[in-house]
């Protein structure tokens, strides 16, 4: 038996790191101390209190402590356990959100491009974070065309020669790798390139309107418009980058917006002087002082990020400032600040912040807290329904094929009821001959369990199989044969393939259809058939593609790639007349008639 009193006299008076538990054993607050003796005893002290603070000191039933040796270590451990356990009465983050960045390798002899949610320390350039990521690739699409940049991640030391890849027969790449081209002519597109990210877009409109231009003068007006529709591009680009502070640094601009312990923070991204994104978060608070608050989403926020500006503006000065200053700066190696300005452009940035946050607080709280319904809320009512822990993270599987043809799995990640695409992955089953999903499932999980790199770390608090108790059984099996212990359910299906009911446990559990947990498990299956038939359909075209076109005597590989750039897909080239054939590149009357002639041959019609 646990008496409280007892164990208060016996904290130490020195810091360290208290931990509340309930009568289940569930951690539910996390906290730091100075002094240990003094800041948990005065849990247990009659003062008024928040209605939340009270309800957490009414479930408390044990605590324990670890003491260190300085405020700094308790800081940091208090920090690891909040991250590691998620605490229920701790301040949360509702939304766990990464963005990309894109990414240039200069160290490298060629450098190469690309979009990547990964910042470390290898001498490349970042730029970044953007939230809208379809007009990013848009952007790196169009400079492909532009300067033919590498996308490929090969090392290129200038001396060994590889066959060019399809992204040079097409137009789109230089050959670095089969040495096309110089190292010099290769890195003036690159730096145009990396001159844009950093803010000067002159060089790049001036090459799209000298191709633009010319491409008018030659009639090829639908040419033409492609590059207007890129000026366009970089014109709305550059809009979203407008917002400027006083110098080119890197920093993030931190906005806090408050009511009934509820909280909106806004965050502005700078880089190199430029606003880049925005996001917003909302914030289950423990306390009403804005001040306190922003301290523990500034902990969370930067404790589960690898980028962290060298400067970070406050709207509100936070008590524990230097402290995490000192924290972050040993986290990066770089002299990180955090200020909170009162004057100048700075200040004005603060207050543009402040006031976007205060306009989604006053306008936008139903909606976000229905979106918190469905989502976090949804997964509270998922583990309350299963008898478990809110499953936080959740993954489902699922696999595809074409009477047993390009067989391919799918794993889709959940977490905190949102999908975590950076970590979906893609299955090509190897193992299973025919069309055999039991046989395939356990190849996928098996793989998945038995690999704890490649994005596999994390251990899912609740797996979803899209079938009863076959499907649930076999998982289990191979989960036991990996040695983890993990909770599996399966939906089960009724007589028209609707779900009927979750398995769990070696039993059916009934569901709500109106149920914000059914609509969220109904999302996470829909998401898993779509990226496992999105896949299996890309696997698929590359094999017709390859099977179809190298089988038609007369065309080439060279006819072959002139005849996919030009018509796109496999179904316009086969329902192409022998006049429109001819107007591919490379090809004559007797090559279109060859094409025409396959594919209106019956036996060699595919369906």
């Amino acid at each position: 038996m646990f008496d409280i009193k007892e164990e208060l006299k016996k904290l130490p008076d020195s810091p360290g790191v208290y931990i509340m538990h309930d009568k289940s054993d569930n951690i539910i607050y996390v906290g730091k101390a100075i002094n240990l003796k003094r800041r948990v005893s005065s849990y247990f002290q009659s003062k008024p209190r928040s209605p939340k603070i009270e309800k957490m000191i009414s479930l408390i039933d044990h605590f324990e402590y670890i003491m260190v040796k300085s405020e700094m270590e308790a800081f940091v451990l208090e920090c690891n356990l909040i991250k590691e356990n998620r605490p229920k009465y701790n301040t949360m983050l509702m939304d766990d959100k990464t963005y990309p960045f894109v990414k240039v390798t200069i160290n490298e002899k060629y450098p190469c491009i690309y979009l990547t949610r990964h910042h470390t320390r290898d001498k490349s350039k970042y730029y970044g974070p953007y939230t809208n990521v379809t007009a990013v690739r848009e952007i790196l699409k169009m400079f492909r065309k532009l300067y033919g940049y590498r996308t490929c991640v090969k090392k290129l030391d200038g001396t060994k020669i590889d066959r060019p890849c399809l992204y040079y027969q097409v137009g789109e790449c230089m050959g670095p790798c089969s040495g096309k081209v110089s190292e010099e002519e290769y890195r003036k597109g690159i730096d145009e390139i990396i001159r844009f990210f950093e803010g000067d877009s002159t060089e790049v409109k001036k090459n799209l309107k000298s191709k633009m231009l010319e491409c008018s003068e030659n009639l090829e007006f639908e040419k033409a418009a492609e590059y207007r529709d890129m000026l366009n591009n970089v014109e709305q680009l550059g809009q979203t980058q407008r917002v400027t502070a006083s110098d080119d640094m890197n920093r993030d601009v931190i906005g806090i917006a408050m009511k009934e312990y509820k909280a909106i923070v806004q965050i502005f991204f700078i880089r190199q002087g430029r606003m880049v994104g925005r996001e917003h978060y909302l914030v289950e608070a423990e306390d009403d002082s804005k001040s306190l608050v922003l301290s523990e989403f500034v902990k969370q926020f930067y404790g589960g990020t690898a980028v962290i500006p060298k400067e970070i503006l406050l709207s509100e000065d936070i008590d524990e400032k230097d402290l995490i200053s000192g924290w972050l700066s040993d986290r990066t190696g770089v002299k990180i600040k955090l200020i909170t300005p009162v004057k100048g452009k700075k200040e004005k940035l603060v207050e543009l912040a402040v006031e976007n946050a205060l306009n989604l607080l006053e306008k936008d709280m139903d909606k976000l807290k229905r979106e918190a319904e469905r989502t976090t809320g949804a997964a509270e009512e998922l583990g309350r329904l299963l008898g478990i822990d809110t499953p936080v993270r959740m993954e489902s599987y699922d696999i595809s094929n074409t009477q047993g043809f390009e067989s391919v799995g799918s794993m889709v990640v959940y977490e905190n009821g949102k999908p975590k695409k950076s970590d979906y992955r893609r299955f090509r089953i190897k193992t299973v001959v025919g069309a055999d999903d039991y046989a395939s499932m356990r190849e996928v999980l098996s793989r998945r369990f038995a690999n704890t790199n490649a994005g596999f770390e994390k251990i899912p608090d609740l797996i979803l199989m899209d079938g009863g108790r076959g499907q649930v059984n076999a998982a289990l099996e191979i989960a036991s044969q990996c040695g983890l212990d993990v909770n599996i359910c399966g939906m089960v299906k009724d007589d028209h393939h609707r779900t009927r009911g979750i398995y769990f446990e070696n039993k059916e559990i009934p569901v709500d259809p109106s149920s914000e947990y059914f609509k969220l498990v109904t999302r996470i299956q829909d998401e898993t058939h779509r990226f496992a038939i999105e896949y299996h359909k890309k696997l698929r075209s590359k094999a017709q593609v390859k099977s179809v076109l190298d089988d038609i005597e007369g065309i080439g590989s060279t006819r072959r790639i002139n005849l996919i750039k030009h018509f796109e897909t496999i179904t316009a080239i086969k329902e192409a007349a022998v006049e429109e054939l001819t107007q591919a590149p490379g090809m004559n009357k007797k090559a279109a008639e060859a094409v025409y002639a396959f594919f209106h041959n019956s036996e060699n019609q595919t369906s």
